[in-house]
C-alpha cells in the first residue's frame, strides 16, 4: 500500500478529478497477491474431453460469498478433503472500494455488482427497486454496511421451532457466533460484558469504525425520546435499545470480509482447496439415484462468467456433496436451471425436472426501508466524501492521508453507524392518543423488536446521486424488520446468463405500511428532539428533502413511503429449512435439499422467517454449523 501512498500524495489533482473510484486500479495492483485459478482446465474436464480423476473432489462449493468462504476455509482443514469453491466474480480484497468501509457504496452499479433490479412493484408505484448483490469473494460481506447485529434471542428460538430442531435455538447456536468472533474491547465503550463474545474467531468485530459527532447526538436524542440505551445488541439480554453498532472492521480501519477473515494466505496455500474466480456454475449434475432412489448430485458444470467468453463449459465431480452457497437470489435460479423447482415453472421454459419442490423461490422477504433525507445546519456531515468540488476534494484527500496513516477518520465510517431497534407497539414511543390504529404484532416475542432506526452522516442512494456532496446532510432511515409481504424469485428464462425475476411484493399488506408509517413519524421525531434538534436545519426548504414531513398525514406518509421504498440488502427465505410435510420447506434441518442426495444449501436463502436484524452474522454462523455437521457425518467414511 506504500506506493499507493507515494502516488496520492504526489498526484493530488488527479485524485481530486476521480476521487475514490480512481485509486481501484492502483489499489488492486498493490494489494491483489493471490492468485485464484480462472485457467478452468486446471480444475475440471472441458465438456467433450476425457474426465480425468484429478477434476473430482469431496466437496464443490458453488459461491465464494459469505457463507462460502466460511465453509471451504473449514472444510479444508482435513488435508484428506478436496475442496473446490467456484465464484462468479472476484477478489473483494482486491477492491479499494471494498476495504475502505465508508467507500462500500461506490460498487453499486460497478463490474463487482451484480446489477439487479426487481419487476415493478404494483403496492410501490409500479417502481423497480434496485437490489445491490456482490459478485465478489466473500459475496455481500464485501460490500455491506459491515454491522454487526445478528437479531434478537427469541428469532432463533422462533426459528428452533419452525424446523424442528433445538440445535437452531439461541443458547444452541450462539456458541457459532462467538466461534466466528474476536471481538476487540473499546475503552469508550466499557459496558460491552466481553465474555458474551467470542476472542480468537476469525472475524474481527468491535467498535473501531468512525464515529461521527451526529451519531453520538442521535444516541441522545432516541434516550430522550423514550428508547432505552443497550451496552450491546448481541447478548443473551436482546437486541432493543440504542447504541453506536459493532461493526465487521478491524483495528486499521478495514472492512472484515469472509474473504479477509477465512481465505487468509495460509488458507489458500492448503493444497487440498482449490479457489475458482469469475465463472458461472450453470447446472447441477446428477447421476444415478441414491440407496433410497433419490436423485444424487455428483457435481456441477460451468463456465466463464463473461458471457462472450463461455463457449467453453466445464464439469467438476463431487464424490460427497455439492453445497449452494450463491445467496436468496441466485441459489433458487440455479436450483431451478438444474431442474430443482414447482414443476409447472419448469415446464414453461422447457427445463427437464429432477424434482418437484414448490419452495424453491418462493417466500422471499427483505428488509424495506426509507431514506429520511435533512439538512443539518452545523457544517459536520459527511456529504463532501463524494468530492463533487475543488474544495470537498482537498478534504477528501486529507481524509485519505489521515486513514493510510492511522487507519482513522471519516473513511473508516461503515455509514450505518448507529441504530435504534424498538417496537413499533411501544406505547412510550407511539402515544395510543396519536396513534389510534392497532398494529399486527409480527415480532418472534415480546422482546424482539419490528423496527429499527439507522443514523447516517450524508445523504447517499444507491442510483440517485443527486443530492451527495451538495450542502450538507444527513438521513434516518427506519426499517422494517418483520415484513408480513412476501413474494418470489423465477426464472426469466432457461438461460443461466438472464437475471432471475425478483418480486419482493413490497408494502402489499396493511401491517407493513402501518409500521412503515410508525418508523417514518419515528425518524421525525428523533431529528427534531434534543440534541439531534441542534443539528436539524429546520428552515431549509430544498424540495428533495423532508423538513415538511412534519405537517403530512398518515396517508401523505404512506404515499411517500409508497415512491421511495428501498431495500436493506437483507433478502430472506427463498429455500427455507423447515419439518417434512409442510408443503413450503426446501429443506431439512441439515440444510440438505429434501428429496435429492448430496445436495446442500448455506446462504440466507434457507431461513423461514427474517430475523429483526442484520444478516450477515447468521450466514456466518449457519455456515460455521454446515462445517461441523458435515466433518461429523463423513468422519469415519
Amino acid at each position: 500500500m506504500d506506493d499507493l501512498f507515494l502516488w496520492l500524495t504526489t498526484h493530488s489533482t488527479t485524485v481530486c478529478l476521480g476521487a475514490l473510484g480512481a485509486l481501484t486500479f492502483m489499489w488492486g495492483r498493490t494489494s491483489s497477491k493471490i492468485a485464484f485459478i480462472t485457467d478452468y482446465s486446471k480444475v475440471a474436464s472441458e465438456i467433450g474431453s476425457q474426465e480425468s480423476d484429478l477434476n473430482e473432489y469431496d466437496y464443490i462449493i458453488v459461491g465464494g460469498g459469505t457463507a462460502g468462504c466460511v465453509l471451504a476455509s473449514r472444510l479444508s482443514e482435513d488435508p484428506k478433503r478436496r475442496v473446490l469453491v467456484i465464484e462468479a466474480g472476484s477478489s473483494g480484497t482486491a477492491v479499494l472500494e471494498s476495504r475502505v468501509p465508508a467507500a462500500y457504496k461506490k460498487i453499486v452499479g460497478t463490474p463487482h455488482d451484480y446489477n439487479l433490479w426487481t419487476v415493478p412493484q404494483p403496492h410501490a408505484e409500479n417502481k423497480k427497486v434496485y437490489w445491490p448483490r456482490a459478485r465478489l469473494l466473500g459475496g455481500c460481506s464485501s460490500i455491506n454496511a459491515q454491522m454487526a447485529q445478528y437479531g434478537s434471542p427469541s428469532d432463533f428460538d422462533e426459528l428452533a421451532t419452525i424446523v424442528g430442531d433445538d440445535s437452531w435455538s439461541w443458547e444452541n447456536l450462539k456458541k457459532y457466533f462467538r466461534k466466528f468472533e474476536s471481538y476487540s474491547p473499546h475503552p469508550r465503550f466499557p459496558d460491552v460484558n466481553v465474555s458474551e463474545h467470542g476472542s480468537s474467531g476469525p472475524m474481527t468485530i468491535g467498535y473501531h469504525a468512525h464515529i461521527w459527532k451526529g451519531s453520538e447526538m442521535f444516541i441522545q436524542a432516541c434516550i430522550n425520546a423514550g428508547v432505552k440505551f443497550s451496552p450491546d445488541f448481541n447478548t443473551s439480554k436482546g437486541t432493543m435499545g440504542v447504541n453506536k453498532t459493532v461493526t465487521y472492521i478491524d483495528s486499521k480501519g478495514v472492512r472484515v470480509s469472509t474473504e479477509a477473515a477465512y481465505f487468509t494466505p495460509s488458507v489458500l496455500a492448503r493444497p487440498n482447496l482449490k479457489v475458482v474466480t469469475e465463472a458461472r456454475v450453470t447446472r447441477i449434475l446428477f447421476g444415478s439415484p441414491g440407496s433410497d432412489g433419490s436423485p444424487r448430485a455428483t457435481g456441477v458444470e460451468f463456465a466463464a462468467f463473461n458471457r462472450m467468453k463461455a463457449d467453453k463449459k466445464f464439469r467438476a465431480r463431487a464424490s460427497k456433496e455439492v453445497v449452494v452457497c450463491c445467496g436468496t437470489v441466485h441459489t433458487p435460479q440455479l436450483l431451478m436451471l438444474s431442474g430443482i423447482g414447482p414443476a409447472l415453472h419448469l415446464a414453461e421454459h422447457d427445463i427437464t425436472l429432477v424434482l418437484d419442490a414448490q419452495g424453491v423461490g418462493s417466500n422471499l422477504s427483505d428488509h424495506p426501508a426509507f431514506h429520511l433525507r435533512l439538512a443539518e445546519k452545523m457544517g459536520i456531515s459527511l456529504n463532501y466524501l463524494a468530492a463533487e468540488n475543488i474544495w470537498t476534494m482537498l478534504r477528501f484527500l486529507k481524509d485519505f492521508v489521515r486513514y493510510k496513516l492511522t487507519g482513522t477518520g471519516p473513511l473508516s465510517s461503515n455509514l450505518g453507524e448507529a441504530a435504534a431497534f424498538c417496537r413499533s407497539d411501544d406505547p412510550a414511543l407511539f402515544p395510543p392518543s396519536e396513534y389510534k390504529q392497532d398494529v399486527e404484532d409480527t415480532t418472534s416475542g415480546p422482546g424482539a423488536p419490528d423496527l429499527e432506526l439507522i443514523v447516517i452522516p450524508a445523504v447517499v442512494h444507491p442510483q440517485d446521486r443527486s443530492l451527495e456532496g451538495k450542502g450538507n446532510g444527513y438521513m434516518l432511515v427506519p426499517v422494517l424488520l418483520r415484513p408480513t409481504s412476501v413474494g418470489t424469485i423465477r426464472l426469466q428464462s432457461s438461460d443461466p446468463w438472464d437475471n432471475p425475476l425478483i418480486d419482493p411484493n413490497y408494502l402489499s399488506t396493511r401491517h407493513d405500511m402501518d409500521v412503515m408509517v410508525r418508523g417514518v413519524r419515528l425518524a421525525y421525531k428523533i431529528a427534531h428532539t434534543a440534541p439531534m434538534s441542534d443539528l436539524t436545519d429546520t428552515t431549509n426548504k430544498h424540495p428533495s428533502l423532508d423538513h415538511h414531513f412534519g405537517n403530512l398525514t398518515d396517508d401523505e406518509i404512506s404515499q411517500a413511503v409508497r415512491d421511495r421504498i428501498e431495500t436493506t440488502f437483507h433478502p430472506f427465505g427463498t429455500c427455507p429449512m423447515g419439518q417434512e410435510g409442510d408443503g413450503r420447506s426446501v429443506l431439512n434441518s441439515q440444510m440438505k435439499v429434501r428429496g435429492v442426495s448430496g445436495l446442500r444449501v448455506c446462504d440466507a436463502s434457507i431461513f423461514p422467517k427474517l430475523v429483526s436484524g442484520h444478516t450477515a452474522g447468521i450466514v456466518i454462523a449457519a455456515a460455521e454449523k454446515l462445517a461441523d455437521i458435515i466433518k461429523e457425518e463423513y468422519t469415519t467414511s
